[in-house]
């Protein structure tokens, strides 16, 4: 098991709980898309699983182990086995999209040597190749969001958390962007999209997880849509 939520629950110190016994578990290899209104508490959902926040009650359990109440120093492993792209980028302006890719393994302190190419091969297979030089004031939104993509997976992650990945980019890159997320899921890597996108949940079919109310409700697999003229 991957993710585990048991009877979950969050609040914001002086403020009404955002999420209520929440449960589910997401398996090796599984994909989900996480649904809902604005507020519904999506974001908040994402940020327990990569450790930002502590539940207010209730276990949470990542890569088979208990970490509700994990010591700090026990979180960074942790967190290095979790891919996430935000729905702001969080790109740095002053570094290019390959220093902003290979900015976690240097964080790390990993040789360069050791993820050059990992980086290089990256930005192809998103195709940003050719602009492996530039900056991000000069990229294009769907252009910051291939690289914060491609940020996301350079340390080869176990799991994948996307929030809102096609918010800021028009409909023909966000179903690029998804199918590139598609691909992961095929090479092993588990992943859950938080999106209000529903023609593209509808387009994929992937299982659904609709927040609303602060709980969670499992919703059957959306059947593809068909294709054909549109009323």
């Amino acid at each position: 098991m991957i993710v585990g939520f048991d009877n979950v629950s969050l609040a914001y110190e002086g403020e009404p709980e955002i999420l209520r016994e929440v449960s589910f578990t997401l398996g090796e290899g599984e994909f989900r898309f996480l649904t809902g209104p604005s507020g519904a508490g999506k974001t908040s959902l994402l940020k327990m699983i990569y450790l930002a926040h502590r539940p207010t009650r209730g276990a949470v359990t990542l890569f088979g182990e208990d970490v509700t109440a994990a010591p700090r120093e026990a979180l960074p492993a942790l967190r290095r086995r979790i891919g996430v792209v935000f729905q702001e980028f969080r790109l740095l302006d002053h570094l290019t999209a390959f220093e902003n890719v290979a900015l976690p393994m240097k964080v790390a302190g990993i040789n360069p040597n050791q993820y050059r190419e990992d980086v290089r091969e990256l930005l192809n297979w998103v195709g940003l190749g050719h602009r492996i030089d530039a900056r991000p004031p000069s990229l294009s939104g769907g252009e910051k969001q291939r690289v914060a993509l491609a940020r996301a997976l350079v340390a080869k992650p176990d799991l994948i958390l996307a929030d809102e990945p096609t918010g800021n980019v028009d409909p023909v890159m966000g179903e690029k962007i998804m199918k590139l997320f598609i691909e992961l899921n095929k090479l092993g890597a588990a992943v859950i999209v938080a999106t209000h996108d529903i023609t593209l949940i509808e387009a994929l079919g992937k299982p659904i997880m609709h927040l609303e109310g602060g709980r969670l409700h499992d919703q059957p697999t959306t059947p593809p849509a068909k294709k054909g003229k549109r009323g």
